[in-house]
């Protein structure tokens, strides 16, 4: 099977399964893999230059998770070597939706294990209120999924 056409251009993210992300079969937990996207999504933004702890304190505003779909496909195990992906599907003026994967790395074809789409808002925060995101911010992430 190839790999998923969308692989090639998406943000990649190394990771790999330990004891701790495992249930007592050793098996990845099924809530752990919004461990694992939360990361690639932290490390996509950080690859752009955004960097959610300086964003906090520059502009009064933080991302924060509204919404997540996930769909399991296959499971993976301690050890495992996995590839998760982030990319920008949609951007609005208050929110985010970024498409995710997790794949296993197995030779030259990765298998889809987890897929899913995550919602991510803009809030002030002090009082967590819906604002607008930073045009700068917009930016970064239009140039970089063009």
């Amino acid at each position: 099977m190839p790999p998923p056409a969308s692989l090639k251009s998406d943000f990649r993210w190394p990771l790999r399964v330990y004891w701790e992300d495992t249930d007592a079969g050793g098996i990845v937990f099924y809530a752990n893999y919004l461990k694992f996207f939360e990361r690639a999504r932290t490390e996509w933004l950080r690859s752009l230059g955004i960097e959610q702890q300086r964003l906090r304190e520059s502009t009064d505003g933080m991302f924060v998770v509204s919404e997540t779909s996930l769909r399991y496909l296959r499971p993976a195990r301690l050890d495992d070597e996995l590839i998760v992906t982030a990319s920008l599907m949609e951007a609005g003026r208050a929110s985010l939706i970024i498409r995710q994967q997790a794949l296993l790395k197995s030779g030259p074809s990765p298998v889809l294990l987890c897929e899913g789409t995550i919602r991510i808002g803009w809030v002030e925060t002090a009082s967590l209120k819906p604002a607008r995101i930073p045009a700068s911010i917009l930016d970064s992430l239009k140039t970089s999924s063009t």
